[in-house]
């Protein structure tokens, strides 16, 4: 028995926001001072360090459920399953409904009981829960999944990363060009095939790390000091991805007796283009090896940073041959990889 990915389903929203549309926003300095620069020179160094040229934003009638069940529908079709047959649904995102316009979160119900709903799945026992790891939380729920099924206590599940961070960033800050919204979804199920999930690894930096990423205020001191929106520490966390998230994908394949002349693909978090370029460098550097060219596709550049949502919607552009020139075919090897907020890391490595 192995335990693979039958199915992939993702939901990109339609509305576009490019790098331009940035250059009227106030930008200012985390302690409300002006900053010396003009919008399209802010805006053309964010580009030159992150890759990204333009993001997604859901339309605002759609929250993140709704985001999740449009592409957890197409993750079911396209595995070809009864979705009376799930055995757990695991929803990753971050900060829960988020309504357009509102500053409040809505958890109660929890996104996957929502999604469930949604889908008009009548089984009561098909579980239904979210998870909280940061970005690398679809990357955990299908570890999740694996460790549900080896168990015996499943034979398939639904794993669901959705988010719309739009709707919890400072416009005032130049980190808030970096997020974006969107969904991924998989069915993970026990298969007679060859393949499927082959080791995984992951782990929580907490002693100094926790608070890399977090909830502050708003850089214009003007607004409302009880609201909140999302910070990072920047240079710290490309500072600790660059050791940990590089060492944790070395440990993941050392496990899994997989040699790096084997990998086809590094799937990793789409957070910021040099820095998912850095640590697939020293990834290669720690087995004494150069990464190939095309070892990691991106699609950072025109959807943005919409964390749990990343990887999964990677992957299933791939699978649908809708990603440049970036194929994977049965049989090879590729290796998933997050870093986010907690901060959380992990890896995994799966035959296709």
């Amino acid at each position: 028995m192995s335990i693979k990915i039958t199915g992939t389903g993702s939901y990109i929203p339609k509305k576009i926001e490019k790098n331009e549309d940035f250059h009227q926003h106030e930008f200012l300095n985390a302690d409300g001072s002006s900053i010396n620069y003009p919008n399209e020179v802010i805006v053309q160094k964010f580009k030159e360090i992150t890759g990204i040229v333009e993001r997604r934003y859901a339309d605002d009638n759609l929250t993140s459920s709704d985001l999740g069940f449009l592409a957890a529908q197409k993750a079911i079709d396209d595995a070809d399953i009864d979705q009376e047959e799930i055995d757990y649904i695991i929803c990753a995102h971050n900060f829960g409904d988020v309504r357009a316009n509102t500053v409040q979160s809505d958890i109660l119900p929890c996104l996957a009981s929502r999604i469930k709903h949604r889908l008009k799945i009548k089984n009561p026992k098909c579980v239904a829960y979210d998870i909280l790891f940061g970005c690398p939380g679809w990357v955990e729920g299908v570890i999740q999944a694996q460790a549900f099924i080896k168990a015996g206590m499943a034979k398939k599940c639904l794993v669901i990363g959705t988010e719309t961070l739009s709707r919890v960033v400072d416009k005032h800050d130049r980190d808030s060009m970096i997020y974006s919204d969107g969904a991924g979804a998989s069915i993970v199920e026990a298969t007679e095939e060859e393949g499927g999930i082959l080791a995984h690894e992951s782990a929580s930096f907490t002693y100094d790390e926790a608070y890399y990423l977090f909830f502050g205020n708003s850089n214009n001191k003007a607004l409302c000091p009880d609201t909140r929106y999302i910070k990072m520490h920047g240079r710290k966390i490309y500072e600790f991805a660059l050791t940990n998230v590089a060492q944790a994908m070395k440990d993941c394949l050392d496990k899994s007796g997989v040699d790096i002349v084997d990998v086809k693909k590094v799937l990793i978090h789409q957070a910021n283009e040099k820095m998912d370029e850095a640590i697939v460098k020293r990834f290669y550097r720690l087995f004494k090896s150069q990464a190939p060219e095309d070892i990691m596709p991106m699609s950072i550049h025109k959807l943005g940073n919409s964390s749990v949502a990343t990887v999964p919607t990677l992957f299933d552009l791939i699978r649908n041959n809708k990603l440049d020139d970036h194929k994977i075919n049965k049989g090879d090897v590729i290796i998933f990889a997050s870093v986010g907020a907690g901060m959380h890391i992990n890896a995994v490595v799966y035959k296709y």
